[in-house]
């Protein structure tokens, strides 16, 4: 997971006001703070404290960081300091040694200045948030939790700062509330129909695998794939739901179908094996179209295997051809029979051969009948055939309907994801 990267110094920065004039006891009457209400309070530092901070100021502007931090040191020999002497120093210091990378000499010397009470609430705001920030950066993440939580809680509602939290939680290995917080940013933005940040989506799978909860690994990686379709996160999809306990093996060819809809076959083996699967399946024609596409691929007729690869492909063309001279006495065979798997498969065949409003019908009409020995295959079969033809709502509704235990629910599940937001 990579980290957030922030600008906590030039927040912190900007929020202490560096071009302020430090009101120095008979030097200058220039209030030092930015806003009213120190101007109002009219207090000055004496000048063995002003003089140095007045020359830090100077160094800072400069960018020389350690010699202005060696400055504002000469005011640690003076005694009796005012609260505002003390409010002062500790100022100028948090500014300097925030700017020379010293994290804890700077959170020090901030979280004095908040306790001080004398920042205007805006003010305080903004060295808050960037206390958090800073201690994010330095990775204390404990003190980064504490600053940025009080942010949050004082009224910053920027999501950056919430996203900071949550990492914090992250990587001090909290992670159930790591894990809660992320879920409750993530069905709010669902809630709101916007889509959760990407950010979020991988922190909360970073989650789930620390948890080793392969359950939540999987339902988040589907929301991911969701709102943010990649190849890389369908093939891991591919892979979960296959890997799953109780996935059935009837089904691999229909991982196929999905993974050539998603991120496309990859490998010779993937073409064979998948029109292999579709021959004894009885779907010639999806074969043959497999085949041609690993020859179109580069992938097939090459090599050791060539003269294999040959022979599947004769024979996937000559089955598909065959197909093609009896498919109308299969029709009306299929047709008169009680029980509808026969319709269905051959309405398939048929949709695979491009033929698919007769194709469509008798599948259709298959799933009317009563007796079908997979009908939970019928059905998601029938939502690829509606996927294949451009119909899209049909396509969602059929697969809406699909149930199971053994895998098919899961690639139902899918299909639509791929059907409402196909890969790039």
């Amino acid at each position: 997971m990579s980290k957030l990267r922030f600008a906590p110094m030039f927040v912190l920065l900007a929020a202490v006001g560096l071009n302020a004039t430090l009101p120095v006891v008979g030097l200058t009457q220039s209030a030092y703070a930015a806003d009213d209400a120190d101007k109002a309070k009219a207090e000055t530092v004496r000048q063995e404290i002003g003089l140095p901070l007045q020359a830090a100021q100077g160094l800072i502007k400069e960018q020389k960081y350690k010699e202005a931090l060696a400055k504002i040191a000469e005011t640690d020999a003076v005694g009796d300091k005012t609260p505002f002497e003390i409010y002062s120093i500790d100022r100028m210091r948090g500014a300097a040694a925030a700017s020379a990378g010293d994290i804890p000499l700077a959170g020090k010397s901030f979280e004095a200045v908040i306790a001080s009470g004398r920042l205007a609430p805006a003010e305080q705001a903004k060295i808050v948030k960037a206390l958090g920030n800073l201690y994010y950066e330095a990775q204390n993440y404990p003190k980064a939790i504490e600053w940025l939580s009080r942010s949050r809680k004082e009224g910053d509602n920027d999501p950056a700062t919430h996203t900071l939290l949550i990492q914090s939680y992250y990587l001090s290995n909290d992670i159930p509330r790591a894990t809660s917080e992320l879920q409750a940013v993530i069905a709010a933005d669902e809630a709101a129909s916007r889509a959760p940040s990407e950010i979020n989506l991988k922190l909360l799978i970073s989650c789930a695998l620390k948890s080793n909860d392969k359950v939540a690994y999987l339902a988040v990686l589907e929301k991911l794939n969701t709102y943010y379709p990649k190849k890389e996160y369908w093939a891991d999809l591919l892979n979960k739901v296959q890997s799953k306990p109780g996935f059935s093996d009837r089904l691999v060819l229909d991982v196929y179908r999905l993974k050539a809809a998603t991120i496309q076959l990859q490998t010779s083996t993937e073409f064979t094996d998948m029109a292999q699967l579709a021959l004894l399946a009885g779907f010639p024609a999806e074969a043959k179209k497999v085949m041609d596409q690993g020859y179109q691929a580069g992938l097939l007729g090459s090599g050791p295997d060539a003269a294999k690869q040959k022979r599947l492909r004769d024979q996937a063309n000559k089955a598909a051809a065959d197909d093609l001279k009896t498919m109308a006495q299969s029709e009306a065979s299929v047709s008169s029979s009680k029980e509808g798997t026969g319709q269905i498969n051959l309405g398939y065949a048929l949709v695979t051969a491009g033929q698919f409003d007769k194709g469509l019908a008798l599948m259709e009409d298959g799933l009317k009948k009563s007796g079908l020995k997979r009908s939970e295959d019928a059905k998601l079969h029938l939502g690829v055939a509606y996927q294949a033809a451009g119909q899209k709502e049909k396509a969602i509704q059929a697969f809406k309907t699909v149930q199971g235990t053994d895998g098919v629910a899961d690639l139902a599940r899918l299909w639509i994801m791929q059907v409402n937001h196909p890969v790039n």
